[in-house]
């Protein structure tokens, strides 16, 4: 099923793409260009702000994706305000809780010897406010590794599996705070890379061309089913930071 949340997939093609395209793989080929072409402007950016801010986070996204979407550094709480939006069995944080999970995510990235420790619970949380409705991923990692070259080390995308990296964090997002992630990434840590360096790093992650899992609408977020859905989720994420 097509990911439509504005609901004019036919007359504006996906997500309202300037080229009003609707054959997805060619909008899969025009994102991966827009990222390739725009990530090591992102990087240079980030490493001229001294604390990062989720206002940060939205203009990484703009750089890396405002060749292809006219939303691009915009939010779900302004692009799908009224929408539960999912992938596979993970439902992301309701569109007004975005910016806090995202900036307790920073906070924590923020602190060097939590990131050096529990960089996977950072990905988590960052991972779990979905701010965009595309380019969440790739906007993320560039965002998580900025923040661990900050921290003093780096993950070896490239040596990453694609599967075996969607399992680890598709459990750490449904079960926050034991670690899932963190042990998966444990093994590719290393030491920090040269700031110049990091665009290739990111760059060479498996599946950053976007051919992945369609997000999905499970409909208004006021409906009772998925308000309870928010409420258990948000239950096991306060559990888990204490």
């Amino acid at each position: 099923m097509t990911f439509d949340p504005f609901g004019d997939f036919e007359t504006r093609g996906y997500l309202r793409n300037f080229e009003g395209e609707k054959n997805l793989d060619i909008v899969r080929r025009l994102e991966h260009l827009s990222f390739t072409t725009g990530v090591e402007d992102a990087f240079q950016k980030l490493s001229q702000v001294e604390t990062l801010s989720y206002e940060d986070v939205l203009g990484t996204h703009k750089i890396l994706f405002e060749a292809v979407y006219p939303w691009a550094g915009q939010d779900r709480s302004t692009t799908a305000p009224e929408l539960a939006v999912s992938k596979g069995p993970v439902l992301f944080a309701y569109p007004q809780d975005i910016r806090r999970s995202i900036e307790y995510a920073l906070h924590k990235g923020q602190d060097k010897a939590f990131m050096s420790s529990q960089p996977g619970t950072v990905m988590g949380y960052m991972a779990y406010g979905h701010p965009f409705l595309d380019g969440n991923g790739r906007t993320i990692m560039v965002i998580h590794s900025e923040l661990a070259k900050r921290a003093g080390f780096s993950i070896d995308w490239g040596a990453t599996s694609k599967f075996d990296y969607l399992a680890a964090l598709t459990s750490e997002l449904d079960d926050p705070g034991k670690g899932h992630l963190d042990a998966y990434l444990k093994p590719f840590i290393k030491g920090a890379v040269a700031s110049d360096r990091l665009a290739a790093e990111v760059a060479a992650a498996p599946g950053l061309d976007g051919n992945a899992d369609l997000n999905a609408v499970l409909g208004k977020i006021g409906e009772p089913q998925l308000q309870a859905r928010y409420q258990q989720q948000e239950l096991r994420r306060k559990r888990a930071q204490r």
